[in-house]
């Protein structure tokens, strides 16, 4: 199985410190959803796993958050691919849970969905958290420079993260 695993804000649509509260923040960068349904199209599948603490915090309930997730495999579909699994961590950052990224939870769950084993999955992500998932479950961190992760490019990387400017970077090397 060709599994490929993204974070969703700041990969797949524009992130803000505000949190993505609505289906109208909701908004995607065009190139990633271009290359989810390349990659789709090309046999991959693709996987959402994203922190999603604003259902603790109140900003926003599971219905929104669910439309959002809706519209962009609506927008996929548009393109011809699919998005498969999609994880989420509702939990805030003090709720001791063990799916908020950086620890491995929700990627276990994708692991346990498609019964397959994570070692050099690539895991894309944008912040140190989702770098940390990754190396937790032996996937390949990959980090785009979208969302918050020219942030994160600033601070030390662990070893052997593959760097690209945009998920689309990341669709044409896996692709080539």
């Amino acid at each position: 199985m060709n599994l490929i695993i993204l974070d969703r804000d700041g990969v797949i649509n524009q992130d803000s410190d505000a949190y993505i509260k609505t289906l109208d923040e909701w908004i995607p960068i065009p190139s990633s959803i271009a290359a989810i349904a390349r990659l789709s199209k090309a046999g991959w599948t693709v996987a959402v796993a994203t922190n999603q603490s604003g259902i603790a915090r109140g900003y926003y309930d599971l219905a929104t958050l669910e439309s959002m997730h809706a519209r962009l495999r609506e927008l996929v579909a548009e393109q011809g691919g699919e998005v498969g699994l999609i994880v989420h961590c509702p939990h805030g950052p003090d709720d001791g849970c063990d799916c908020r990224k950086p620890k491995p939870g929700m990627l276990k769950q994708i692991a346990a969905h498609y019964a397959t084993d994570l070692t050099g999955i690539w895991f894309v992500g944008d912040t140190s958290g989702d770098l940390q998932a990754a190396l937790a479950v032996d996937c390949q961190p990959v980090l785009v420079k979208t969302g918050k992760g020219e942030r994160t490019l600033a601070k030390p990387l662990p070893p052997g993260t593959l760097v690209f400017d945009d998920l689309a970077a990341v669709a044409d090397r896996l692709l080539s």
